[in-house]
């Protein structure tokens, strides 16, 4: 059984001479603990040895991906017999896939065999002669910077440092443009006040006071190239009637040096800026498309890095840059910002007002995921950040216009959607158009009852006065029923007043009853209701007025059909 051993130096080949050993493998420490020890349990083979660095990467390259290297496949082919060795012990499991595949031969690797490795390092001085320890370090930090210079692909498409450099630049730049075009507009104002109102654009108006200088050389001067005719007329109008201060050539030379630094620096922001938008085009695509390059730019610099970015989750991306406006909330429990950095984005800004905080967010995921992909891909295209900018201008236009939640085409969601949205065509009957009750509500009731209350107050004392007017017998106005009585009295006598008024009481005593049926029934369906009427005629309502009128009638009712039967 042999012993594929990899060293800095090259591939040695140890001959186990004891297989029980690897079945005791806890003990197995005790037997390396000195070169005589060690010796007794494996014996170098063969040591082959690297020629340069060069190709000890490519030898440790290879076995890092789980391939044969050159220097390997001499080895194994000169000093591997097939038919007399039966297994080979290797330290990686994928290179002894590969060895098999290649050279048909069984390589085993497993916990005993890494305790075996692990011995046979610890006395690897007294088991390789010939090569003397020096060599063997120098060899072994000369892999250890080739192979960390390879690891980390080195490429100067993939520098984030530049781009955290040219932004902060770039800011700087536009903060200098700003004051140096102020102190120039105001320098200048006070020779020409008028230009400033006529050309709002900065760079324009430096140019013109670059050209024209004092004010009297407006009208000879030819401003063709910077203005349109219109503003150049309107210009040279103002020059002639201008309230500015007369200035010295001393001073006009000073405000056209200073345009002279505002051009230059201009000028060089813009060539800045080129060479920015290429750099993140290069470096993260896909980032750029979604957010544009300035802000992807500001994200990059304010992470740190590009990998730095694509560590943080969508919602740190989303109020990247509105940190002290976070802890300021947060101290004093209030709302927290919905967007940072990410605010100046083209998609955010299109958007309404109420709709800003929504896209922020949908951006500030998609931009996570395009940085993952830019930071760690192997792809250089834009082809995701093109696919999502896409589906969030479409969502952006669902929102604007009002569509705020799309139906899922389940008919679960489907159905608890129409339930609380849709209408339904089917008609229900309805279970209240069963009862024979009253469906009246209390407040009508009430009013009904009033009504009914007063009118009997007003008519009670009408009839008295019909009465007093009979009994009387003047000649008052009379109603028709009783000059109908008084009439039949004439002919046949008192006999038919007495039917008249029988009848009369007969009626009044009739709708009593029914009343009062009426009012049991409804006690006995709704008790509660009997229980609100209780209140009610405890209460000082105008009930109270009607129940000593009610009495009065029924006692003279009463009265009237006791002296009709005496008669």
């Amino acid at each position: 059984m042999l012993v594929l051993f990899e060293t800095a130096a090259g591939y040695a080949l140890f001959k186990l001479l004891d297989e029980s050993k690897l079945r005791e493998v806890d003990n197995l420490y005790h037997d390396f603990n000195s070169p005589e020890s060690a010796g007794r349990v494996v014996k170098l083979k063969h040591f082959e040895k690297f020629q340069d660095t060069t190709e000890a990467l490519a030898a440790t390259t290879a076995a890092v991906e789980g391939k044969i290297s050159k220097s390997l496949k001499k080895v194994l082919k000169k000093h591997i017999d097939k038919e007399l060795q039966d297994k080979l012990l290797v330290a990686d499991a994928k290179l002894g896939s590969a060895i098999k595949e290649k050279f048909d031969l069984q390589c085993l690797s497993n916990t005993a065999v890494q305790e075996l490795m692990r011995c046979i390092r610890s006395q690897l001085d007294s088991l390789i002669t010939g090569l003397p320890k020096k060599e063997m370090t120098a060899m072994a930090l000369g892999l250890a910077h080739s192979l960390s210079r390879y690891k980390l692909k080195f490429s100067p498409d993939k520098i984030d440092t530049m781009i955290v450099q040219a932004v902060s630049l770039l800011d700087d730049l536009d903060k200098e443009l700003n004051n140096y075009i102020m102190r120039c507009r105001e320098w200048y104002g006070w020779h020409f006040p008028e230009l400033g109102k006529i050309i709002t654009d900065n760079v324009t108006f430096v140019k013109t006071v670059k050209i024209i200088g004092t004010r009297d050389n407006t009208s000879s001067s030819d401003l063709s190239d910077i203005l349109p005719e219109e503003v150049e007329e309107r210009v040279k109008e103002a020059a002639e009637i201008s309230m500015g201060t007369e200035i010295s050539d001393d001073d006009i030379m000073n405000i056209q040096n200073l345009c002279d630094q505002v051009i230059e620096i201009s000028n060089y922001r813009s060539q800045l800026y080129d060479y920015l938008r290429a750099r993140m085009m290069a470096m993260a695509p896909n980032l750029t498309t979604l957010v544009g390059d300035l802000v992807g730019a500001r994200l990059i610099s304010h992470a740190g890095s590009l990998i730095n970015l694509a560590k943080h989750p969508a919602s740190t991306v989303q109020i990247l840059g509105a940190e002290k406006a976070l802890f300021r909330a947060l101290k004093t429990k209030k709302d927290t910002p919905k967007y940072g950095l990410i605010y100046h984005a083209q998609l955010v800004g299109q958007s309404s007002t109420k709709n800003k905080g929504k896209m922020s967010r949908m951006l500030a995921a998609k931009a996570a995921l395009a940085t993952r992909v830019d930071a760690l891909g192997e792809d250089g295209n834009f082809t995701l950040g093109a696919e999502h900018k896409a589906k969030l201008e479409a969502r952006l236009r669902i929102l604007e216009e009002g569509n705020l939640r799309r139906i899922s085409g389940t008919a679960k969601a489907k159905a608890k959607f129409e339930k609380y949205q849709g209408t339904s065509e089917g008609q229900q009957y309805p279970a209240a158009a069963d009862s024979t009750l009253p469906s009246t509500s209390k407040r009508k009731r009430l009013d009904s009852e009033t009504k009914d209350t007063l009118n009997s107050t007003q008519d009670t004392p009408k009839q008295k006065k019909k009465k007093i007017k009979t009994e009387v017998g003047a000649d008052f106005e009379t109603p028709v029923e009783q000059e109908d009585s008084v009439n039949a009295a004439d002919e046949n006598g008192e006999i038919v007043k007495k039917k008249k008024k029988k009848k009369k009481v007969k009626q009044e005593v009739e709708e009593i009853k029914v009343e009062e049926v009426e009012i049991k029934l409804e006690e006995e369906v709704s008790p509660e209701k009997k229980k609100k009427k209780k209140k009610k005629h405890l209460e000082p309502q105008p009930e109270v007025v009607e129940e000593p009128v009610s009495e009065k009638k029924k006692k003279k009712k009463k009265k009237e059909i006791v002296e009709a039967e005496d008669e």
